[in-house]
């Protein structure tokens, strides 16, 4: 219907430019008859028009691009600290040449520290949103970080995504949080994904990506992701031998599948340094972050270790989508 009305005014705008120019009659019917036998190719391209739509912004508008993935210091309950640490991060990832710069989950407050029941604020408007609108602003970089958010009586551990105007484009609660967060964060109720000119942006938090047949995961490469974003914590026991259990199977057992059957990129940052708060203290976060590429192979493993303070990069080039909907199950069949 909203074809046929602007293809109607479009005809009612030459009836009457006719009107005021005084054509002849018989040349503005001539004029007409010349526009009628043109309807049926403009309404077909009109009609194509999704079409195309969707085809550019799965193909020709993923651009190619340099990820930051800060592997950060999180102090427990220090926000000023962790924000002037986050601050240094994007400064240097930027300057480096990063366009979009991931962060670790809770990056304010750290995960399960108890100052989120006191010190949680509000997503865009509490410090912590401001501060990364403003960097993200201020270098032109997408900035994906996770943060402690509250709303209403409800705290939520959260993520954001935002652009280089500064606006969150994307927030996300975690939804898979473990037992012992219970009494710290409300649960999250939905899935997103936010569109970019470096493709389609998924969003998750740390053990979001861990539920059976990673249905989260697999949900957001349903919704059309190009690149899965998680902000993480991992931390373990303080006595925990690396050396003889290499940290990190559980991730890859996650992200591996995913990743390969729908030709998605999946990067964690997880955070470093000693947890001093909550049901963990004593504990420490101890990095080991990675990106996973669309053929399901490691691209970066970040090193291990409650020290291990760095910024890794990544270029990342998004590849064109195999399926959709349920066209996934007929490209699936081809691969096997």
């Amino acid at each position: 219907m909203d074809k046929l009305i602007i293809i109607l005014h479009f005809l009612g705008l030459f009836r009457a430019a006719g009107k005021k120019l005084r054509v002849k009659r018989h040349f503005f019917y001539l004029a007409i008859m010349k526009m009628t036998r043109n309807l049926a190719l403009l309404t077909g391209l009109l009609m194509l028009l999704p079409v195309l739509s969707f085809s550019q912004k799965n193909s020709g508008d993923r651009k190619p691009f340099k990820l930051a993935v800060a592997q950060m210091k999180v102090v427990g309950g220090d926000r000023q600290a962790n924000l002037k640490h986050a601050g240094e991060m994007i400064t240097e990832a930027a300057d480096q040449g990063a366009q979009f710069i991931l962060l670790p989950e809770a990056m304010d407050l750290g995960w399960t520290d108890p100052s989120a029941l006191t010190d949680a604020e509000p997503v865009p408007k509490g410090k912590t949103a401001r501060f990364l609108s403003e960097m993200a602003k201020k270098y032109q970089v997408y900035i994906c970080s996770g943060l402690i958010e509250k709303e209403g009586e409800m705290v939520y551990n959260s993520a954001v995504i935002i652009d280089p105007r500064g606006e969150v484009i994307l927030l996300h609660r975690k939804i898979n949080e473990l037992g012992i967060g219970h009494p710290y964060y409300a649960l999250g109720d939905r899935l997103n994904v936010c569109h970019t000119e470096f493709g389609t942006i998924g969003l998750m938090i740390c053990a979001d990506a861990n539920t059976d047949d990673f249905v989260l995961t697999r949900a957001l490469a349903y919704m059309g992701a190009d690149v899965i974003l998680s902000p993480s914590s991992w931390a373990v026991k303080a006595d925990y031998d690396n050396e003889k259990k290499t940290y990190g199977g559980l991730w890859r057992n996650a992200y591996k599948p995913v990743a390969k059957d729908f030709r998605v990129w999946i990067a964690s940052s997880s955070n470093v340094g000693w947890m001093t708060g909550g049901p963990w203290k004593g504990w420490k976060g101890i990095g080991c972050s990675m990106v996973i590429g669309p053929d399901g192979q490691e691209v970066l493993n970040a090193p291990y270790g409650e020290d291990a303070d760095t910024i890794l990069y990544v270029d990342i080039k998004p590849e064109p989508r195999p399926g959709q909907g349920t066209t996934w199950h007929k490209y699936w069949q081809t691969v096997q």
